[in-house]
């Protein structure tokens, strides 16, 4: 399976702060894999015990507020500044680079890439203020938008939305940027699960060519398009590929159709032991470049011709950014950005 160990602490940071630093990184992953699906055994376990009107309140709670999510959630400045984001920063370290102004006076719609395992530079940089976006980009509001069935996970939900995700639906997506009030950011993993499958260390492989939905989005509504590349974020975990065509690849992209997201193997490792295999990521650097805004008429009703001029605009810019920045992100200069 490879090489397990990855990166050691660094010797820079004292054994507490690397400690710290390591539990903000893991306490991530384990929010990512685990909280909705514990959350859910947790209020169905509770209906049969002494506490079931806990869960029948918040089922009650849940009617009430379930399209909260498709009208702009319910974003939480305090739970964005948590002190444990800052850990989660420093365990990489998470970078957030400007590369121009974004006014507040219009609205975006920011193709983040690449998707990698569990988007974190992504996650980092837009869905919390440990990088400070809102220093960087005053008067702008990121949403960052994810599977919309994981809105339908009790308290996962309301967790989620604190931190100013959004369902990646067209309905959520079109309320945010229709609002009288500009500034708004919707930040769009354009590769999505399938491009997890490619997030081999070293490797910068998008899916996109395709993908043309959030250039339609940001027509609709006249929202400037922003290519955004996270450097590194590929090198945090080991990846299992299986070969295209076997029965486990099969399988992968079924799953995907299926639920919405890939299952696949990975590794990092160990919280204590850093020679052994685990889900603790391993400390490679991610640097999330925000590129040049590219200006988008409004058209209701968008024909296939200005979609697709859009969109070599877009790609075109990606991989320029991409040629930019590599050199100061550490890529050597003949990796190229391959375009699915």
């Amino acid at each position: 399976m490879g090489d397990p160990t990855g990166p050691l602490p660094s010797p820079q940071k004292s054994l507490w702060k690397w400690f710290l630093d390591a539990l903000g990184a893991y306490q991530f992953v384990l929010t990512f894999l685990f909280m909705g699906l514990s959350c859910s055994l947790l209020a169905i376990f509770l209906l049969f015990t002494p506490l079931w009107s806990l869960s029948v309140l918040y089922g009650l709670w849940l009617a009430v507020d379930w399209d909260t999510p498709l009208r702009g959630g319910r974003s939480s400045k305090w739970v964005k500044n948590w002190i444990i984001w800052e850990h989660l920063r420093d365990y990489y370290p998470i970078k957030l680079v400007k590369t121009a102004e974004l006014p507040p006076d219009r609205n975006y719609v920011m193709g983040a890439h690449p998707h990698g395992i569990m988007c974190t530079g992504t996650a980092c940089n837009f869905a919390t203020e440990s990088t400070g976006f809102s220093r960087c980009f005053p008067g702008l509001h990121a949403s960052v938008a994810t599977l919309a069935s994981l809105f339908r996970l009790p308290v996962y939900r309301d967790y989620i939305m604190a931190l100013g995700l959004c369902p990646v639906s067209r309905q959520s997506l079109d309320f945010l940027l229709s609002q009288g009030q500009p500034g708004q950011a919707v930040v769009i993993l354009v590769g999505g699960a399938q491009e997890s499958l490619d997030a081999m260390p070293g490797e910068h492989r998008l899916t996109l060519r395709k993908r043309k939905g959030f250039v339609r989005l940001a027509l609709r509504h006249g929202a400037s398009l922003v290519p955004v590349y996270s450097f590194g974020e590929n090198d945090s975990f080991r990846l299992k590929r299986f070969a295209a065509g076997s029965w486990q690849h099969v399988a992968q992209k079924a799953f995907k159709d299926l639920l919405g997201f890939s299952p696949c193997i990975f590794w990092g490792r160990s919280l204590l032991f850093p020679r052994v295999w685990g889900l603790l990521p391993l400390p490679a650097p991610i640097t999330t470049v925000v590129g040049r805004p590219i200006p988008v008429p409004r058209r209701c009703q968008p024909t296939e011709a200005e979609v697709d001029h859009y969109h070599q605009l877009y790609m075109h810019a990606l991989q320029q950014l991409f040629e930019e920045h590599k050199a100061s992100c550490g890529v050597p200069a003949s990796v190229q950005l391959t375009l699915d």
